[in-house]
């Protein structure tokens, strides 16, 4: 058995999906997103982040971390600014994570997506279409942030079990 907390990483919004996975079945624990006010200096909301990341760690005792990774491609300057405030707020769950003992996975937006809905630019839509089917939920996220974090916890487990199988065919 093993406990994942997946993390969309955000200044103004964080999502957050814990799976657990007992020979091979999957189960969503708890998933939803943390909103924290755009008034706020960034600095504040990175003590947040970081408060409950801590708080999360705590309660939901997760085996391994994982979180999407800041991407910007070509042509996208303009958003150079919000992907370096993702950063700053994966930093602040990467130092929670890490002082609590929880190993940290990182995965691309593209890897993500493609493990869950089977294309590297599949729409928030189709993610969150896919995450919902694939884990049964009885209540679909309501937001985007959450559906995102759900989708980066799957594509850990499906890597570990990529791992687990390159393992066992080497015997």
């Amino acid at each position: 058995m093993v406990k994942v907390l997946g993390i969309d990483p955000g200044t103004r919004h964080l999502g957050y999906g814990l799976l657990e996975e007992s020979d091979g079945d999957l189960q969503a624990l708890d998933y939803g997103a943390l909103h924290f006010k755009s008034s706020l200096p960034v600095e504040e909301r990175l003590y947040q982040v970081h408060s409950h990341l801590m708080n999360m760690i705590g309660m939901f005792k997760p085996d391994e971390l994982a979180i999407e990774e800041p991407f910007m491609g070509q042509g996208q300057a303009r958003f150079v600014g919000p992907a370096f405030a993702v950063g700053q707020a994966q930093a602040a769950v990467l130092i929670a994570s890490v002082s609590q003992g929880v190993p940290v996975f990182r995965y691309p937006p593209a890897q993500i997506k493609s493990s869950v809905a089977d294309h590297g630019a599949a729409s928030k839509e189709q993610v969150l279409t896919m995450v919902s089917i694939t884990l049964n939920l009885n209540e679909i996220p309501l937001s985007y942030d959450a559906s995102d974090a759900l989708a980066i916890a799957l594509c850990h487990l499906r890597q570990r079990e990529l791992a687990d199988m390159a393992t066992l065919s080497e015997w």
